[in-house]
């Protein structure tokens, strides 16, 4: 029988991401979606429900993630789920937690107020054409003949 785990979610981030890197150095950063669902009920009501989901990112993703989020950003991710098991240090008891390991991630929406790096998707270039080192070619203007 095939398996799929596959999750894609686009939502606000929740808090600022907290970036964390493992004795090997390996970059790894935690931050909350919210997800929003409005639904019409049966008898025409209008509701709204928000899904709060835990992401995990590995490596330069999480660089980027740890960057470039901040809380209230919107974001799309695309990952697998995952089940965390522990037995919990206070009660003795064992708990469980789902969250989503991310495997790609894209930033959304323009650049945050008071300038900033660009997000993933606008235009990354110098907003002025760059010059010409000397060993270019010379237009047909500059010709001094």
């Amino acid at each position: 029988m095939a398996n799929l785990n596959k999750v894609l979610l686009l939502g606000n981030v929740t808090r600022d991401p907290e970036i964390r890197y493992t004795p090997k150095g390996s970059a790894v950063c935690d931050l909350g979606v919210a997800v929003n669902r409005a639904y019409t009920t049966d008898s025409g009501e209008k509701r709204e429900e928000v899904t709060f989901v835990d992401v995990t990112l590995w490596g330069r993703t999480a660089e980027v993630a740890s960057e470039y989020l901040k809380k209230g950003r919107p974001v799309f991710v695309e990952g697998r789920l995952q089940m965390d098991t522990w037995d919990d240090k206070q009660t003795g008891q064992k708990r469980t937690r789902l969250r989503v390991v991310a495997e790609n991630m894209q930033l959304l929406g323009g650049r945050p107020q008071g300038g900033g790096a660009p997000d993933a998707g606008e235009s990354r270039q110098p907003s002025a054409p760059p010059k010409k080192s000397a060993a270019s070619e010379p237009d047909e203007d500059e010709i001094p003949f």
